[in-house]
């Protein structure tokens, strides 16, 4: 195996001004999104004029090492700024997979793997996939897919997804994929990863490092570069024009409206003070907020220990329903989405069973104002242009991560090794 030398910044490994790693890492969240984006993004700025960063390379065909090298020989030195989009083309180029998107676009269908935060950022993009390839997306569980030998054809493609690209699960589900002939594509945030050298293409998420062992910017990377890949796959649409060109705003948008999401450290953790004492916690979501409430209450788990569940709100009445009382607090996650109106509903059938609400909604929504006050606690999260939901659940899932820091922090617990866990799983 050649040696590669990574080419990283001291800083990049140290905790700086900050008491922990998870901590700094989720405040580098606008700076790692930025990097995400860097050198895949072409917008026509107001002078008329093409803008393109040059870190992102196209892949020589069939190299297995290609995925690695591209990233290796480029990799990005410091964060780019975005013009804001006025008029004319609109590009996503993903070097990784340029000479791949004729035949992933043929597939009849995609399979996304993962396990833990990525299986989730994997979710969060599900939708959002479909809705713009028009090929239907099955969701795997890595570990399950392999335990069941679920049936690969050779028209399939592959999405497998992994922040160290080392995950053992995942790594034995890209082994059975590619014997059944599948099309294997890796999104990892490691160079010279197993999965970044075992896959055909790909695309790294250029997140930079990640120390924690609870996972962060990793997370809000992947959705970012899974949403550039819908787009990318969509590219040849006129149907989609003015729908790529919404998400491809809200895109450019996404690094300052993080930064006003982490203006609510502040009143995160007065939350966190109010739960610290909870022996469970329930997290509600629907659609895309379906992922953000898997991803929150995965993290409250294993950084603050404090039992929580992710449940989707439309299975609320079979089953989840029947442990909601006073004591009980709840998160619902109803920003301004297609399920808005249907997560309003959920609201008001837990206030009318006492539920202890907390409720995640976009700052512009007055209506949810009147909520407030009536056993009810609001975060207000910024809004993107045009709500894009894959994105909304970048914001969303913000204070989540703020929540089980703080959470752990007042715990007394170890907040960047929790116990029991390691960083990369590299068992089954």
């Amino acid at each position: 195996r050649a040696i590669d030398t990574l080419q990283l910044e001291v800083t990049q490994i140290m905790k700086g001004n900050y008491p922990h790693y998870m901590l700094k890492e989720i405040h580098e969240q606008p700076d790692s999104v930025t990097m995400t984006l860097r050198g895949r993004v072409m917008l026509q700025m107001e002078q008329g004029s093409v803008r393109k960063d040059s870190s992102e390379t196209c892949l020589a065909p069939h190299s297995p090492h290609s995925f690695v090298h591209a990233v290796a020989e480029h990799p990005p030195q410091a964060v780019a700024s975005f013009d804001k989009p006025v008029f004319g083309t609109k590009r996503i180029v993903l070097g990784g997979l340029v000479d791949f998107l004729k035949s992933i676009r043929q597939c009849r269908r995609f399979l996304f793997v993962g396990c833990g935060t990525s299986y989730h950022a994997a979710l969060a993009a599900r939708s959002l996939m479909e809705q713009l390839a028009d090929i239907p997306v099955q969701m795997e569980l890595a570990s399950d897919m392999v335990d069941r030998r679920a049936p690969i054809y050779r028209d399939d493609t592959a999405i497998f997804v992994s922040q160290s690209g080392e995950t053992a699960d995942t790594l034995r589900a890209l082994e059975y994929a590619k014997t059944c002939g599948a099309l294997c594509v890796g999104v990892t945030n490691t160079v010279g990863s197993a999965i970044a050298r075992m896959t055909h293409c790909g695309v790294h998420i250029n997140a930079g490092a990640e120390i924690g062992v609870a996972s962060t910017k990793a997370y809000t990377s992947q959705i970012v570069v899974m949403v550039m890949m819908a787009l990318a796959l969509s590219e040849d649409s006129m149907s989609k024009h003015h729908f790529r060109n919404r998400i491809m705003d809200d895109l450019v948008a996404l690094p300052d409206a993080v930064r006003d999401v982490l203006k609510l450290d502040r009143e995160v953790q007065e939350l966190a003070h109010d739960l610290k004492n909870e022996n469970s916690l329930l997290v509600f979501g629907r659609g895309a907020g379906y992922a953000t409430a898997l991803e929150a209450a995965l993290k409250v788990k294993e950084v603050a220990l404090l039992h929580s569940e992710g449940i989707l709100s439309g299975e609320m009445k079979h089953g989840p329903l029947a442990l909601v009382d006073e004591s009980l607090p709840i998160i619902v996650i109803a920003t301004q989405d297609s399920m808005y109106e249907k997560n309003r509903n959920v609201i008001q059938q837990l206030r009318a069973r006492q539920g202890r609400l907390i409720i995640l909604c976009n700052s512009n929504d007055e209506s949810m104002e009147r909520e407030r006050g009536k056993g009810v606690k609001l975060l207000r999260v910024p809004s993107l242009p045009h709500q894009t939901e894959a994105l909304q659940g970048i914001l969303n899932i913000v204070p989540m991560q703020l929540l089980s820091y703080h959470l752990a922090v007042i715990r007394g617990l170890n907040v960047d090794q929790p116990r029991n866990l390691a960083k990369s799983v590299t068992t089954e």
